[in-house]
């Protein structure tokens, strides 16, 4: 039997010590900021019941979530009559689990289960992979991480600016300065989809009107008018969405219904906002913006990057009937989720990552025979132990080979001990950029990393 050549499946990848430490840098970041603001930490598991998640995401989603086998001979409840009905019906009788989509659908499971225990306002932070069976390409993977932060059990605007603002200061924290807060709102997509003649078929329209970026103004109007909206109100909508002007583009809108949720709720927003004007907001309202998330009921986010090509690297918005769906009503939510894998790829490509964050440790120490590896073991762990990445070559080996492997790991400095360092108390510091090396004893090893 021949042996196969191991792989990845499409659209998952493994992380090396580098890049898992830039992954974690930007983590770190995103957390901090998080518990800044008052988000407490959640995890839930990997793999939810379909009846959770099927239905939640739309018809695209649902096709794009992965599905897991039941345990032993799963085809065991199965009849002709299933098979004949389709891969559809079918995998209702041999799957009953699936691996989650987003955070969003199982944090509202969560409340649900738990909504006797939590305090309402509750605010959560959650980064964990989800997995989506998606078509690989740059930025979009089938296993990826989220960070999310929701807020639940509050309908005030404050939470919409709030996240407004973390954004901001975690990009900030990131250095990362190219990118735009787009914002919108799901019902004043409803309007225009009403005036435009189509009301009942509000969800295709607004899928249409996201497509602007990607397919154009042109094909655009086809699309809506092949669902059979007014020709005419159409192209009236199409210069209202490309109007820059924010005031402008809300009283258009305003003059089209002032009672509308949507215009009022901005309003809002962005009078609030005002108040954070010295920080030099990046956002802009975008009426084309609609997210494909059956979900959202509100205001709804995305960030774009600006000098990257490269899709959302976040996104969110408010979700008032979510925790309905498990039976229970009138829970107002809103959240955010940082696209973990997609921040790190614009990052990288702007060499935005701190030299630093990528090493392992700041001195390795080196030893001539196995007396003097003895000696480094009682040595790696006092500079262990005053707060110093520290680390000792593990054998007795000759010494050219030690450097070469403290060359390849990049440590900033070796500590070398003989027999004479062993006698005298003081040991060889060499910094391996300049190659300089002088005698010093521990304690003032210690201070040269804590001074």
């Amino acid at each position: 039997m021949s042996k196969s050549k191991p792989s990845l499946p499409r659209g998952t990848r493994d992380f090396g010590p580098t890049i898992s430490a830039k992954r974690s840098y930007i983590i770190e970041k995103i957390k901090k900021n998080f518990i800044k603001y008052g988000f407490s930490q959640l995890e839930t598991p990997a793999m939810e019941n379909l009846s959770t998640l099927t239905g939640k995401y739309g018809d695209e989603g649902d096709q794009l979530l992965y599905k897991i086998l039941n345990s032993g001979d799963y085809l065991s409840k199965a009849t002709e009559d299933d098979y004949k009905e389709g891969s559809k019906h079918l995998s209702s009788k041999i799957s009953e689990k699936g691996l989650r989509y987003d955070l969003t659908v199982p944090f509202a499971r969560f409340v649900v289960m738990n909504q006797n225990e939590i305090p309402f306002p509750f605010k959560r932070y959650q980064i964990q992979p989800v997995w989506r069976a998606d078509r690989p390409q740059k930025g979009r993977y089938r296993e990826f991480y989220q960070c999310d932060a929701d807020i639940v059990g509050s309908k005030g605007i404050w939470n919409e600016v709030e996240l407004t603002l973390l954004f901001h200061d975690v990009f900030n924290d990131l250095a990362l300065e190219d990118y735009i807060v787009k914002i919108n709102h799901r019902e004043i997509l409803f309007l225009l989809a009403d005036y435009v003649g189509l009301k009942e078929k509000a969800i295709p329209f607004t899928a249409e009107i996201d497509k602007l970026d990607k397919i154009g103004r042109e094909k655009v109007v086809d699309n809506v008018l092949a669902l059979g909206g007014d020709s005419s109100k159409i192209d009236e909508v199409m210069d209202l969405i490309i109007l820059k002007d924010r005031d402008q583009l809300l009283n258009k809108v305003k003059s089209i219904d002032d009672s509308n949720t949507g215009v009022i709720e901005l309003l809002g927003f962005f009078e609030r906002l005002n108040q954070f004007k010295e920080r030099n907001l990046r956002v802009e309202l975008d009426l084309s913006l609609a997210r494909g998330l059956s979900y959202y009921t509100g205001m709804i986010y995305e960030v774009k990057p600006t000098s990257v090509r490269m899709g959302s690297i976040c996104g969110g918005g408010r979700y008032d009937n979510l925790t309905g769906i498990f039976g229970l009503d009138g829970v107002s939510g809103i959240g955010i989720s940082f696209g973990l894998d997609r921040i790190y790829d614009v990052m990288d490509e702007l060499n935005l990552f701190p030299e630093k964050i990528t090493q392992q440790i700041e001195i390795l120490i080196l030893h001539f025979n196995e007396e003097n590896l003895r000696h480094g073991q009682s040595i790696v762990m006092q500079l262990r132990a005053a707060g110093i990445k520290a680390d000792l070559y593990p054998e007795s080996v000759k010494i050219q080979k030690q450097f070469t492997y403290a060359d390849k790991i990049r440590t900033p400095y070796a500590l070398i001990i003989g027999d004479n360092e062993m006698s005298s108390g003081e040991y060889m510091i060499k910094n391996m950029q300049s190659g300089e090396q002088k005698p010093m004893s521990i304690d003032k090893i210690i201070q040269l990393f804590k001074g």
